[in-house]
């Protein structure tokens, strides 16, 4: 790989870690609008890609000779993105941040902590699903290296996410079993559709410049979401103005749509066009890291000691896979291995 392959894919990794970073803001505000008597998921969710379309519409009009070109597979890998990724791994999301919620208001807090801590530590079972579908449809094959890294970003993630003061590293596990199965497979039908629109990301990257591809896939979840929401909401234009009737939140909608949405996605996929989906969700984890950083200083909780651990343990094994770039190598078209990628590194 020349230096200016070794430039872009450096930058493609960054790029897809400061993507994440910025979505550590989802969760401050989609937990604002999950609040009783503001949004219902699917509406909440469908009022962020109204707001998205704004931008999209007009990309996907001006991009439409790129996305006409698709063959069959990749209209499949956008519909998947749009109506997985985009609108039904986000509706699972709010959904769970309304149900958690809805027990706290209720003073079931035992209840409410189990929900919380079941979304959150099978949520973190995303890079597993992105994996799998990297190997499955990118052909990527993991070489010994990938799979020590892999497991120290993890543990580095569940650090941060549970290591609280007075809090057993052990409690997560502890209250997990307190949680209904409906958190349970809310978390983990999120973190399918997310982790594998890595995967189908990556597989589009190549063929739609990095503004389409997001646009597209905007674009691809609104009439998706329309029809759930007409579906399953009842008097839906008035529930929406109700919504937005609540304090702060046509605000907090829109700065949702256009921080972690559009500007997170934005660099995301720009990033993910030089990046293999096998690396990218490991550079993802810089969600969990900079979320630590919001919750110290807007919130005013600081990080504890083995939290920072955790985000050194993150950050160095994001560094040591960029660096090292030998973790993972592509199946040849043939089906025959493409040689492994020597330690000065490999084209993403």
């Amino acid at each position: 790989m020349n230096a200016r392959q070794r430039s872009l894919s450096n930058l493609g990794l960054l790029l897809v870690a400061l993507g994440a970073a910025t979505w550590s803001t989802d969760t401050f505000l989609r937990a604002k609008l999950t609040e009783p008597f503001v949004f219902s998921p699917v509406t909440l969710v469908l009022g962020e890609h109204l707001v998205l379309a704004v931008f999209a519409v007009p990309v996907v009009i001006r991009g439409w000779q790129e996305i006409r070109s698709l063959n069959l597979g990749q209209w499949g890998a956008l519909a998947f993105i749009g109506w997985g990724g985009s609108a039904t791994a986000t509706v699972l999301f709010s959904q769970g941040f309304l149900l958690s919620g809805q027990l706290f208001a209720h003073g079931q807090y035992g209840a409410g902590a189990s929900a919380i801590n079941a979304l959150v530590l099978l949520q973190q079972t995303q890079p597993l699903f992105a994996v799998l579908a990297a190997v499955i449809f990118l052909r990527e094959r993991l070489t010994w290296l990938y799979a020590p890294i892999f497991v120290i970003s993890a543990v580095g993630a569940y650090l941060i996410a549970f290591a609280q003061p007075g809090q057993s590293l052990l409690t997560p596990f502890t209250l997990i079993g307190g949680a209904q199965l409906q958190f349970a497979l809310i978390a983990l039908g999120a973190a399918f559709f997310w982790g594998a629109s890595t995967a189908m990301g990556r597989l589009l990257s190549d063929k739609l410049a990095f503004v389409t591809l997001t646009a597209g896939r905007f674009a691809m979840a609104l009439p998706f979401l329309l029809v759930w929401a007409l579906l399953t909401v009842p008097n839906l234009p008035h529930t929406f103005a109700q919504g937005l009737s609540q304090p702060n939140a046509a605000l907090y909608l829109v700065l949702l749509a256009l921080v972690p949405g559009l500007l997170g996605l934005l660099l995301y996929y720009r990033g993910l066009r030089h990046t293999r989906a096998s690396y990218a969700t490991l550079a993802e984890l810089a969600f969990p890291a900079t979320t630590l950083l919001i919750t110290a200083f807007v919130l005013k909780a600081p990080a504890t000691p083995v939290q920072i651990a955790g985000v050194a343990l993150v950050a160095g094994s994001v560094v040591a896979m960029n660096v090292l770039k030998t973790g993972v190598r592509v199946a040849a078209p043939s089906g025959a291995p493409v040689p492994v990628e020597p330690m000065t590194g490999a084209s993403a």
